[in-house]
């Protein structure tokens, strides 16, 4: 199935979060694609890549965002499981681990334990290279509101990770060193 197809089944095609969200999935998916076809074209998986960057925050809508027109009763940090759960129902598990992974940079087991928020206890963290590439590409682009989205520098996605801990940014620093820049 498209990935339209999947958020369609979810999401009301005229409302605010449908069109924040298709276009930060678009944005994410078309850079993601175009990294790994630096990186590596025939060694990625390039249908799944953008399949899973079109479906990684299928979740919102489930979450208290009323910024991106999300009235759910979860916190935002939930969107990544719940879009894992959608996407198992919808038999893509890979799909889905990609939602559950992509949050900030991943979360440990660790601190998946301490937050208290009833994140499932194992390691949420990007595994596979399509999935590390979905996972920095979507810090560059956010969708705080605006039609468009924004697009960030390096330096505000630094400033943004450094406030939930210095492991994260030496994270996204390892990864701008391997991937170079979407």
């Amino acid at each position: 199935m498209e990935p339209l197809q999947i958020i369609q089944k979810h999401y009301d095609t005229q409302s605010k979060a449908y069109s924040l969200l298709v276009n930060h999935s678009t944005w994410v998916a078309e850079k993601a694609v175009e990294l790994a076809k630096r990186i590596d074209p025939s060694g990625l998986d390039l249908e799944f890549i953008h399949q899973a960057a079109m479906l990684h925050d299928i979740g919102i809508f489930r979450v208290n965002a009323p910024g991106l027109d999300c009235h759910g009763d979860l916190h935002y940090l939930l969107h990544g499981i719940q879009g894992r759960e959608i996407l198992d129902a919808e038999n893509m598990p890979l799909h889905g681990l990609v939602c559950e992974r992509h949050v900030g940079v991943g979360i440990p087991r660790r601190e998946a334990n301490s937050l208290g928020m009833g994140l499932p206890d194992r390691d949420m963290r990007p595994q596979s290279t399509e999935e590390k590439i979905i996972c920095y590409v979507d810090k560059f682009h956010s969708k705080n509101g605006h039609a468009q989205g924004v697009v960030k520098s390096v330096e505000d996605i630094i400033q943004g990770l450094t406030a939930l801990g210095l492991d994260k940014c030496q994270v996204f620093t390892q990864w701008m060193e391997e991937f170079g820049l979407p």
